[in-house]
C-alpha cells in the first residue's frame, strides 16, 4: 500500500453518478451520437458539496459508454451524452477552485462488446495480440468471448496480458495528468490483485499523491489492498450491518461488523458508505429516522466516508432485479440546488455531522470500543491513541435518538 496523499486524510466524498443526475438517455448509442453538453450542469452544485462539508467529488462513470456507463467505448473520450473533454476538464478546474479533490470511475474489468479492442480481437482470433486483450471462453462453436457476470455486452479483459496492464496504466495517467486527483476500481473484486501491482506503481510515479480505491463486495479485504497496492476498498460488511441493525433493531450485528472493521482499519482506512449507485436508498431501507442515526454511525467509526447524492435531502429509491431496475436509485436532480424541494431538515442534519467529521479529522483512524449494547440501544467509544474520544449513544427502544459526547459534553443530538 502506497503512503497516503495528505488530502486524503481529511476526504469526505460526494458520489453522484452523472449519467442519471443529469438525465443522459439509457438508450444504446455509439460513438458518433450527438455531443449534448450536460457535464456543465455539475458545476451548479459544487457550491452545495463545498457547503455540505464535503472534500471530494466523486464521479460515477464520465467515460464514452454504450448505456449504463460501465460498458466503455473508448476509455480517452467523454461520454457524448455528458458533453466532450473540454467539458470534463473545466469541471475539474472548477472543483479544485472549490477546494474540492475529484475521483473519476475507472472500469477497467471488462469493456463493451462494440469497443474496438473487442472487435479487434474478433476479427483476428484468441492466439494473436490482439485476442489476448481479452478472455475467452469455449462455446458451442468454438472459442468465444468471455462475459462478466452474465452480462452479454460485457466482455472480460485478460488481466494475465501485459499488453493489458499497460493500457489500463496509460488511461490512468492521461486523465490524471487532465487533473484527476484519485480513482475508484470499478469491479476489483474481479481483478486479479496482483494485476493492480503492475499499474499503480507506474500511475504513483507520475502522479504520486493519486489515491486509489476499489470496488470489493466480499472477501480478504486487507489481503487485497496488500497484494494490490490499492489504499482501500469499499467497505460492503459495514453498510450491509449499519442498515440491518436499524431496521431489525439488533446492534449486535454492528457490534460485530465494527470489531472486524477495526480489524481492517490497522491495515487501511476502509471507503466507508450508507448509499451509492448499486444499493437501495438508506431512507428507503430505514427511513428518515433510521437514516439519520445510519448517517451518525457513519461520521464517527474509522475510514474515508462517502455520501451518495441526493442522500442529504432524504431521497428515496429502491434497487429492483430488472431491465431498469437501478432507475429509481439514479435519479436525475435539478439543474442547481435552487430547485430543490424537499429534505431541508435532512440537509441540515448532514451539514452537521459532517462538520463533526471535519473538525475531528483523526476519524479517519478511529477504533471503537463497546461500552453498552442490547438489542436497542448502543453505546460505543471512538478514538485513536492521544486524543479526547468521542461517545456514540444509539436508542430504538422507542423514538429513535441519537447522542455525541465529548469529553461530557453534549456535541451534537437527534431525537425523532
Amino acid at each position: 500500500m502506497s503512503s497516503r496523499p495528505d488530502w486524503a486524510e481529511h476526504l469526505i466524498a460526494w458520489h453522484t453518478y452523472p449519467l442519471g443526475q443529469l438525465g443522459a438517455p439509457m438508450t444504446p448509442q455509439g460513438l458518433d451520437a450527438p455531443v449534448e453538453h450536460r457535464l456543465p450542469r455539475l458545476e451548479h452544485w459544487l457550491g452545495h458539496i463545498q457547503e455540505l462539508g464535503c472534500s471530494g467529488l466523486l464521479l460515477g462513470p464520465v467515460l464514452a459508454s454504450r448505456s449504463h456507463g460501465y460498458d466503455t467505448l473508448d476509455h480517452y473520450r467523454v461520454d457524448p451524452r455528458l458533453g466532450d473533454g473540454a467539458d470534463l476538464d473545466s469541471l475539474v478546474s472548477a472543483a479544485h477552485s472549490h477546494g474540492l479533490k475529484v475521483l473519476l470511475d475507472g472500469v477497467f474489468n471488462h469493456v463493451s462488446w462494440h469497443h474496438r479492442l473487442v472487435q479487434d480481437a474478433l476479427a483476428a482470433g484468441p492466439e494473436t495480440p490482439q485476442g489476448r486483450m481479452i478472455r475467452w471462453r469455449q462455446g458451442a462453436d468454438g472459442p468465444e468471448p468471455d462475459v462478466f457476470e452474465g452480462h452479454g455486452d460485457l466482455v472480460a479483459l485478460n488481466h494475465d496480458e501485459p499488453e493489458v496492464s499497460r493500457m489500463v496504466t496509460d488511461v490512468m495517467n492521461h486523465w490524471s495528468a487532465r487533473g484527476i486527483d484519485g480513482w475508484r476500481l470499478d469491479a476489483a473484486y474481479a481483478v486479479p490483485p496482483a494485476f493492480w501491482s503492475t499499474v499503480l506503481p507506474r500511475v504513483r510515479s507520475q502522479h504520486p499523491g493519486t489515491w486509489v480505491f476499489g470496488e470489493v463486495i466480499h472477501g480478504d479485504y486487507p489481503g487485497i489492498v496488500a497484494t494490490s497496492g490499492m489504499d482501500s476498498v469499499t467497505q460492503y460488511e459495514l453498510w450491509k450491518a449499519i442498515w440491518s441493525s436499524i431496521a431489525s433493531r439488533n446492534f449486535f450485528e454492528l457490534d460485530h461488523a465494527l470489531e472486524r472493521h477495526d480489524m481492517f482499519g490497522s491495515a487501511f482506512p476502509p471507503m466507508t458508505f450508507i448509499g451509492n449507485h448499486d444499493v437501495t436508498r438508506i431512507a428507503s431501507q430505514v427511513g428518515e429516522d433510521g437514516a439519520v442515526l445510519a448517517l451518525a454511525v457513519l461520521m464517527t467509526v474509522g475510514g474515508v466516508p462517502s455520501i451518495y447524492y441526493g442522500d442529504e435531502y432524504g431521497y428515496r429509491g429502491v434497487k429492483e432485479d430488472r431491465v431498469g431496475g437501478d432507475d429509481q436509485i439514479r435519479p436525475v436532480l435539478p439543474d442547481s440546488p435552487q430547485g430543490m424541494e424537499l429534505g431541508a431538515q435532512m440537509l441540515r442534519t448532514h451539514r452537521e455531522l459532517i462538520g463533526l467529521r471535519r473538525r475531528h479529522p483523526w476519524l479517519i483512524d478511529a477504533r471503537t470500543e463497546k461500552e453498552a449494547l442490547s438489542n436497542e440501544r448502543y453505546v460505543y467509544r471512538t478514538g485513536v491513541p492521544g486524543v479526547e474520544p468521542l461517545i456514540a449513544e444509539f436508542d430504538l427502544t422507542d423514538r429513535p435518538w441519537a447522542v455525541i459526547r465529548e469529553a461530557g459534553d453534549v456535541i451534537w443530538e437527534y431525537h425523532s
